[in-house]
Parts: structure tokens; sequence; C-alpha cells
């Protein structure tokens, strides 16, 4: 799972020192000391750089991350600032634990609402004995749970976000990824949103390693991430695909038995596809295993939807002002204008011509 959060923590303190309730007091003071800690362990990178001291494997890394740092802003348009121009060592895998959860017969997932963000889809927490508690709290109220571990997240140019070891270490490609991602939360984020800012993100971010492979990329390299491309377009398909049918089901007038029953035998279907998946298609990679080791719930299924429901859309933005990345974040910028509704309704007629598009090509071959 991508790895990627946008957690804003300006005004955290202040907000915390307002709210009433000790699990607000609780969430707020957890984030701001979590925020806190990973400012204080940065330093530049130039310094790193510089200090003999410095490994020779992350000297590298260092400086590879300053070039994607620098083709982020030359080559996309993403913001010129000091984030990602600093290097943070957490001592832990991950710098946030996200915590998704959606109803028993629901693939929409419970939003958590906040004065500068608006509401999102998952609560992100520092520790992850914090989010577990979180998670097993909402299990122990009828709902399904889903904890994740992730690698970065943005505090959308409130602060500079640092370079972290819980991702200086990733291939080019996916260091590359996860950087224009993140500075791409920075450009637009609509309050309230989160499938917007995340489909908007992935989009920016799979144009930005397509560019950078073309020009630092070598043919394996370039083949690498075609390959896993691939398969994540396949198994995001796989999701979406079951979280419609399981949405359809859940709206049929049933008994909760057989509801339950009906859930449990779609969820098994889809992994069972996703077995035959690998083994007929990917050659017996497993990349996704981890993902389904635990038995699928309602919460996966809406935490893959956050971050790729609504690409397709963006991407026919993208191709409809010509790869023009100025353009193109002219037009996401009107589309974050408008109300929800409007918002909406846009980037489901650019889906739809989309998949017009595409039928007309397939017609096509297929006549040819």
């Amino acid at each position: 799972m991508r790895r990627r959060t946008a957690l804003l923590l300006a005004g955290a303190a202040a907000v915390a020192a307002a709210a009433g309730g000790c699990t607000t007091l609780s969430y707020y003071g957890q984030a701001v000391v979590g925020h806190l800690d990973v400012v204080s362990r940065s330093q530049s990178i130039e310094a790193r750089l510089a200090d003999p001291a410095t490994p020779p494997e992350l000297r590298a890394q260092l400086a590879r991350a300053l070039e994607i740092r620098e083709f982020a802003t030359r080559e996309l348009g993403l913001p010129d600032n000091g984030s990602y121009r600093a290097y943070a060592d957490l001592g832990r895998p991950y710098v946030v634990w996200n915590v998704f959860a959606a109803p028993e017969f629901s693939v929409e997932p419970r939003q958590s609402c906040f004065p500068v963000v608006g509401c999102v889809s998952y609560r992100g927490y520092y520790a992850q004995a914090d989010a577990d508690a979180f998670a097993a709290g909402l299990g122990a109220e009828g709902y399904d749970v889903f904890v994740y571990g992730v690698p970065a997240y943005s505090t959308l140019g409130w602060f500079d976000d640092p370079v972290l070891n819980t991702f200086v270490r990733y291939p080019d490609a996916e260091l590359a990824r996860l950087v224009f991602h993140e500075l791409a939360h920075q450009l637009v984020y609509v309050k309230g949103d989160t499938m917007f800012n995340e489909s908007f993100a992935v989009a920016v971010e799979e144009e930005g390693v397509r560019r950078w492979l073309e020009r630092h990329g070598t043919a394996e390299s370039r083949a690498a991430y075609a390959a896993m491309r691939a398969r994540r377009a396949e198994f995001v398909r796989l999701v979406l695909d079951y979280r419609a049918r399981l949405e359809a089901f859940y709206r049929e007038p049933l008994p909760e038995d057989a509801k339950r029953a009906g859930k449990a035998r779609l969820l098994a279907r889809m992994e069972a596809d996703y077995r035959a998946l690998k083994a007929e298609r990917w050659g017996g990679w497993g990349g996704y295993d981890r993902w389904f080791e635990r038995g699928v719930n309602n919460a996966q299924l809406a935490s893959v939807a956050t971050y790729e429901e609504l690409v397709p859309a963006f991407r026919a933005l993208l191709a409809r002002e010509g790869g023009d990345m100025g353009r193109f974040y002219a037009e996401v910028r009107r589309l974050a204008g408008l109300d929800a509704r409007a918002r909406e309704a846009a980037l489901a007629a650019l889906v739809r011509e989309t998949a017009a598009a595409a039928a007309v090509v397939d017609a096509g071959l297929v006549k040819r």
C-alpha cells in the first residue's frame, strides 16, 4: 500500500487545548509530540553529505534524493521549498500508522474530522500501539478495521517535510514516486475530500516517475517499474471490482445473517481470484500476500479506493492538457474550487470519456 497520508499539524496544540474530551486531547497530543520529534531529528542533507561520518550507502541515497527533489520542481512544477532537503532517522520502519474503518455492511470509510484539514478517511498515529488500540476500540463497536504503516506524510507546506529513514533506501523510482506524491499535496489540497487529494497525488507521481525514468532510468529499471505498475493496476482493478460488488450486495434488503454470509462468500471469491492472478499472470509473485494474510474486510477495500478510484479522471485531464503540468495544475485548482457535487460530476465525466475512448480503441483492435 502506498504508502502515503496527509496529516496537517499546524495549530494542533491550540485546537487540542480548546477541544473537549479526553480522546480528542490525546489524539492531538500524540500528533503534536510525534511531529515535533520528527522535526527535532532533522538535519540538512547538505550537512549530512559533508559529514565524513555519513555511511557511503546513505550518502549515495541522500544525494539521489536531492536530485529527485530538484527534478520535482524543475520538471514537474512542484513547490520549491525546504521539504525533502533535510534527513531524519526515526529508528523505526514507519513514520505513522493509519487506521481505516468501515461499517460491517458498507464499503464507505468512517470519517475523522478536524478543524484545519476537514474530514479524512483515516486516522494516523505515530506509535503502532496507539493505532492498534484505536482500531481495537472501533472493532469492538462492530467496525471492520485495517491498520497499516506509512513511510511518509505531508504537512501540506506548513512545515518542511524531511526525507526519512523509512523510505530513503527505496529503489530510485519508488523514492521519486513518494516525493512527487507528497509534494503534490502541498500544491493542491481540498479540505474534506480525501479521494480527490490522493487520486490527484497518485496521478502526479505516475507522470513524474515516467519522466524521471525517461531521463535517468536504465532499460532494466524502466522494465522493472513497468512490471510493478502493471501488477499494481491489476490488483487495483480486482479490489475496485469487488468493492463495487459488495456495495451493490449491501443495498439488497436481506437480514443481517444473510448479508454476513454473502459478504464472506464474496471476499473468499476475491481471495481466490487474487491467487489465480498471482499464479497465472504474475509468475507466483506475491507482493500483495500480506494484504490478504489476515482476511480482507471493508476497511481494506475502502483504503485502496481512497487512493485509486479517481486516478483515471486525473490521467484523462493531464492527457487533455497535452501533458503540460502547468495547465494540468490550473485545471485541478479549478476543480478544487467547485462545490463537492459539481467536482464529483466533473471527475465522473472525465472517467466516462476515458472509458468511451478505450472502448473505441478496443473495438478498432477487434475489427482489425
